[in-house]
């Protein structure tokens, strides 16, 4: 699983997190075209290389007009939605962080939803940051963000309602079930932008999970500190852990007025927004209607969103809703070397024991068209590399072990012998498996890719300009 780890050792603001995104990877000139595609007037992004503490990071400031109106949520979503060059799930992210941040300042100033109106993160440069992070992440195809307790900085801070405390009322209204740790810095480190991030995005705060890490980006604040570079870290790369449980959302409703068509592209939709699973089951209904189940398995961050396809699709009146435990194999993408080809497929394994491999439809039938041979054959020659090459790998570690044992005997104990053993699998996989054997011998299989993680960038993005715009920079 590919997953995301926000550092935030400076806290957290919307312009330091698309400047680590830019860092570690996520496509500058897309993320251009997706805020050109947003209408503003004269706007440029500019990015650039910047030292911070002594640490290289990148730098984001937006130049606009001069701008005085307040929008409201209606206004932002129109501006959204009508963006020719961002995706469904681009759309679908910003727009939630968003609605966070409306929620939160509806709560603190007593309204309602349609009735707020956005002061600071209205202002052209946070729709640019909000926008330009769901492109980044979008970008970089992460699974999951995870990130650290948040520091929120001290002092008070003026706001368009007048000089209020560290983190501003509607901040840490966002904050709310998000571990905090203080910082003793009198400064605002987590904007309202970078609170809204947390809440939409992350689904757990921890220290760095077991990862293999393919980039890290750093973003960098406005502000100079004495002490600390002002920078938020973003690791990006695979899950290194065993995921052997976890919970699942089921969603079901009974379908009787829908044809065999609409349920067929209403499961479509349901995959192509993420679910796990979908599937359908014949059933016997009133007055002996034949009816279909429609059952969902996704993740709980994706309720809302699965419930609106169904809705939308089928016309149903209800969805029920259940939460499982589900025991499962860890798994994992790869690539193996036969006789006739490459070939891509997954690996599955549980705590102690061999991974299964199974072959990827798609291309196992890719090899058999071109080599015109029929596709169970390519499906047994993969199977067969993938347990020969097994059986080379284990054989080849009780041989070393056994040597290893019989090594250690004819040396003086002063010695350091390093008992692990290390087997180049020759299988392409996105991430290092460390699988635990009889014996506590632990052994680690290096199933890693080389990327490029450093990524220095000086761009800016031109547009021909009127008179009367200012170069707005933040100070976070």
């Amino acid at each position: 699983m590919r997953i995301a780890y926000l550092d935030c050792v400076c806290g957290i603001s919307g312009d330091m997190t698309l400047a680590a995104l830019i860092d570690a990877g996520a496509d500058l000139e897309t993320i251009v075209r997706g805020i050109d595609s947003l209408g503003l007037p004269d706007v440029k992004l500019h990015v650039e290389t910047v030292v911070k503490g002594g640490f290289r990071a990148l730098q984001i400031e937006v130049e606009h007009p001069e701008q005085h109106a307040h929008r409201h949520l209606a206004d932002i979503t129109k501006l959204i939605e009508g963006a020719e060059e961002l995706t469904k799930s681009q759309k679908r992210l910003a727009l939630k962080i968003f609605q966070h941040i409306a929620e939160a300042e509806a709560r603190v100033h007593g309204t309602t939803l349609d009735k707020i109106h956005f002061h600071e993160v209205g202002a052209i440069d946070s729709i640019v940051d909000i926008v330009g992070a769901a492109i980044g992440f979008d970008l970089l195809g992460v699974d999951e963000v995870i990130s650290s307790p948040v520091p929120t900085g001290r002092g008070r801070i003026e706001i368009a309602h007048g000089i209020c405390p560290v983190p501003a009322p509607g901040t840490a209204e966002l904050l709310k079930g998000i571990p905090l740790v203080d910082l003793p810095i009198e400064a605002e480190l987590t904007t309202p932008t970078g609170a809204a991030i947390l809440k939409a995005l992350v689904t757990r705060y921890s220290a760095l999970p077991p990862m293999t890490v393919e980039a890290i980006g750093y973003g960098a604040g406005g502000r100079d500190f004495p002490d600390r570079a002002n920078l938020l870290r973003l690791f990006v790369g695979e899950s290194t852990t065993l995921p052997e449980s976890d919970e699942v959302i089921q969603l079901e409703t009974n379908l009787d007025d829908v044809s065999p068509e609409v349920i067929g592209y209403t499961k479509q939709k349901l995959f192509e927004a993420g679910a796990a699973e979908v599937f359908t089951t014949p059933i016997q209904m009133k007055k002996n209607r034949p009816g279909v189940l429609l059952s969902v398995l996704c993740r709980p961050s994706d309720i809302d969103q699965m419930e609106e396809i169904i809705f939308t699709e089928t016309a149903t009146f209800g969805i029920r809703r259940s939460l499982m435990q589900r025991s499962k194999r860890a798994r994992q993408s790869c690539v193996i070397e036969t006789p006739i080809g490459q070939l891509h497929g997954k690996l599955g394994w549980r705590h102690g024991e061999r991974p299964l491999f199974t072959p990827e439809f798609e291309s196992c039938a890719k090899i058999a068209s071109e080599r015109r041979i029929p596709i169970r054959e390519v499906y047994r020659t993969a199977e067969q590399a993938f347990a020969e090459h097994l059986e080379t790998v284990f054989e080849q570690h009780d041989h070393d072990h056994d040597c290893s044992r019989d090594h250690d005997h004819d040396h003086d104990d002063s010695h350091d012998h390093d008992c692990g053993h290390d087997h180049d699998h020759g299988v392409g996989h996105s991430q290092d498996h460390s699988h635990d054997h009889d014996g506590g011998h632990q052994h680690d299989h290096d199933h890693s890719h080389d990327h490029d993680a450093g990524h220095d960038h000086d761009h800016s993005h031109d547009h021909d300009h009127d008179q009367g715009k200012k170069k707005k920079k933040k100070k976070h």
